[in-house]
């Protein structure tokens, strides 16, 4: 028997965001690291979407770690938005009278 198969769905799905919140701060060092060297950067695209598939709070985190991307609106409110309608969207699956299991 596996490590991931003694996972129960909820310990599976938190495995996994912090994973996805990991890379997501990663990126926002890496993309910074890269800006002061003048090097081929990350596209904000991917940024982005890395927010969008759970990836928000270790972004924001990263942006007022590593001072990056701060100046730029769409940064200071798109990340935080995406992670309000997260939350949104975990209080309505949680609230809501579905049992989700992914095994």
């Amino acid at each position: 028997m596996s490590f991931f198969q003694t996972l129960s769905t909820r310990q599976y799905l938190l495995l996994v965001l912090a994973a996805v919140n990991l890379l997501g701060f990663a990126l926002m060092g890496i993309d910074k690291a890269r800006a002061r060297q003048r090097a081929f950067r990350i596209p904000e695209a991917t940024l982005f979407i890395v927010a969008v598939f759970g990836g928000s709070i270790g972004s924001i985190l990263g942006m007022f770690v590593f001072h990056h991307k701060t100046k730029k609106w769409y940064f200071l409110v798109g990340m935080p938005l995406i992670l309000l309608l997260q939350l949104g969207l975990l209080f309505w699956i949680w609230r809501s009278p579905v049992r989700v299991s992914f095994f």
